[in-house]
C-alpha cells in the first residue's frame, strides 16, 4: 500500500512559527531564539520522517447494502479491514466521502498480526439521486499531530436512490387502438403443440420446420404458420418536468406518483414507455431491467426551464398504443382538452394531478371547458365523454389510495373521476 506524506495544518504553523523564530533571532541577535525555532523545525522534520517510515499491509473490504434502494430505505457500508503484517498497526483513521454530507470519519486501534475489526455506518437516503461513496482513504499520523500519511484503499462507488414507490394496482387492459389489444390469454385453436393463427408467404430465413405443407400444396405458394405472439399490455407514463408549474414538493410527489405506475405495470410484465415533458424517450420495453432503468431515470430527473407539455402531447400523439398516464401538477383548460383528445389513439387515458400546496391549489380545468384558464373542478366531477379517468392528489391524500379509488370507480361507471383532497 502506497502511503503518501502531508504535513497537517498543526504542522503548517509549527513550521511557518519555527522559521519565524530562526529569522527574529537572526535579526535580533536572541540565541534562545535559534533553540526555540531549532527545536520546532526539529518536530516537524521528525513528524514526517515518522509518518515515512510506516509501513502498513492491510486488507480491506468495503462493501455497500444494497447499492440499489427506494427513498427512506437503509443502506449500510460496512469495512473490514485486517492487518498482514507482523508488527502491530498504529490507530488508523478511515475517511470515507460521502456526497451531501461531511462524510465518514472512522478510528480504528491497533492491529496485530491477523487481527480483523469492522466498521460500518449508514447512508444518507432520505431522498432520490445518486449517493457518491468515496474513494475510501487510509491515514495514519503522527503523536503530535503534526503529519499525516494516506493511501487509496477504495475506489469510489455509486447507490442510487430510487423515488418512493406505493403499492398500487397496475394500469387496467385496454382495447381498441392497441394492436396488441383484445384479450389477457391467446386463444387455444389446436389441442397439442405451437397454437397459430395466420399463415403467410415464406421470407428467406424462416424455419423451414414451421411450412404448412398443406395450404403450401393447395396454392402452389411456401406458406408458414405465424405464432400466436402472447398478448402484453402497453403503457405510456408521461411525467412533467416544467419548473414554472410545480413547486419542489409537487415534484417529488409527481416523480413517486410515476416510478408507482412504472413499477406496477412493469411487475406485471407490461410493455412501458416512460417519458418527459423536457424530451426524454425511453421507448416501449419489458422487464426487470428495462424497469431499473427507468427508475434509474427517475432517480436523478430534474426540473427544467424549457420543457413543453403541448409538445409532448403532439409528439406521442403520433405512435400512441395501449394505455396512457400523464402525470401534471398545474394544468390548464386547453393543455386538459389536448390529453383527451389523445382518446383517438390511446385505449386508456389517466391524468394524475398533484397538489401539495394547501395555500394555493389550482384545480384542472373540465375537459369540455372552452376556456384557456383553469376552471375549479369539484371532488368527484366526472366526464363520461372524455374517456379519461383523473386522479387529484391533494396534500392530506397517498396517491396509492386517490389511484385505486378512481381507477375503481371508473370501472364500475366508466367515467372520469376525481378523488377528494
Amino acid at each position: 500500500m502506497r502511503i503518501f506524506g502531508m504535513l497537517t495544518r498543526p504542522g503548517w504553523l509549527c513550521l511557518w512559527g519555527g522559521v519565524a523564530l530562526v529569522v527574529a533571532a537572526r535579526l535580533l541577535g536572541i540565541a534562545e531564539l535559534y533553540v526555540f525555532g531549532a527545536v520546532v523545525l526539529g518536530l516537524v522534520a521528525g513528524a514526517i520522517v515518522y509518518v515515512r517510515l510506516i509501513r502498513l499491509d492491510l486488507q480491506i473490504d468495503r462493501s455497500v447494502h444494497p447499492s440499489h434502494v427506494h427513498a427512506g430505505q437503509l443502506s449500510r457500508v460496512e469495512v473490514r479491514i485486517r492487518n498482514v503484517r507482523r508488527s502491530a498497526t498504529p490507530v488508523l483513521r478511515l475517511r470515507d466521502p460521502v456526497s451531501g454530507t461531511a462524510g465518514a470519519d472512522l478510528l480504528v486501534p491497533p492491529l496485530d498480526q491477523g487481527a480483523m475489526s469492522t466498521a460500518s455506518y449508514r447512508l444518507p437516503t432520505d431522498r432520490r439521486g445518486i449517493v457518491r461513496v468515496g474513494p475510501l482513504r487510509v491515514v495514519v499520523g503522527d503523536p503530535f499531530g503534526l503529519a499525516q500519511a494516506s493511501a487509496m484503499a477504495a475506489p469510489q462507488v455509486e447507490v442510487t436512490v430510487y423515488p418512493v414507490v406505493e403499492d398500487i394496482r397496475p394500469v387496467p387492459y385496454t382495447s381498441g387502438t392497441d394492436p396488441l389489444a383484445g384479450t389477457l390469454h391467446p386463444h387455444a385453436i389446436g389441442r397439442v403443440g405451437d397454437d397459430f393463427y395466420a399463415l403467410r408467404p415464406y421470407v428467406v430465413g424462416d424455419d423451414l420446420r414451421r411450412i404448412h405443407w398443406p395450404s403450401t400444396a393447395r396454392h402452389d405458394e411456401l406458406l408458414v404458420r405465424q405464432q400466436e405472439q402472447p398478448w402484453q399490455g402497453r403503457t405510456t407514463v408521461l411525467l412533467d418536468v416544467r419548473r414554472a408549474t410545480q413547486d419542489t414538493a409537487a415534484f417529488e410527489a409527481a416523480v413517486s406518483a410515476a416510478a408507482s405506475v412504472v413499477n406496477a405495470n412493469g411487475a406485471r410484465h407490461d410493455l412501458v414507455r416512460m417519458v418527459t415533458t423536457d424530451g426524454a424517450d425511453s421507448g416501449f420495453g419489458a422487464g426487470t431491467g428495462h424497469t431499473q432503468a427507468l427508475l434509474e431515470h427517475l432517480a436523478v430527473v430534474q426540473q427544467s426551464s424549457g420543457a413543453s407539455l403541448r409538445a409532448m402531447l403532439d409528439l406521442i400523439q403520433r405512435d400512441g398504443q395501449g394505455a396512457l398516464v400523464v402525470v401534471v401538477a398545474q394544468t390548464t383548460g386547453d393543455e386538459l382538452q389536448a390529453t383527451a383528445r389523445l382518446r383517438q389513439r390511446y385505449g386508456l387515458i389517466t391524468v394524475v394531478q398533484i397538489d401539495r400546496s394547501k395555500g394555493d391549489r389550482v384545480a384542472p380545468a373540465r375537459a369540455r371547458s372552452g376556456g384557456s384558464g383553469p376552471t375549479p373542478a369539484a371532488p368527484g366531477a366526472a366526464d363520461a365523454a372524455s374517456g379519461s379517468t383523473l386522479v387529484r392528489v391533494g396534500p392530506d391524500t397517498t396517491f396509492a389510495s386517490a389511484w385505486d379509488r378512481a381507477l375503481a370507480t371508473s370501472r364500475r361507471a366508466g367515467q372520469r373521476v376525481g378523488s377528494p383532497r
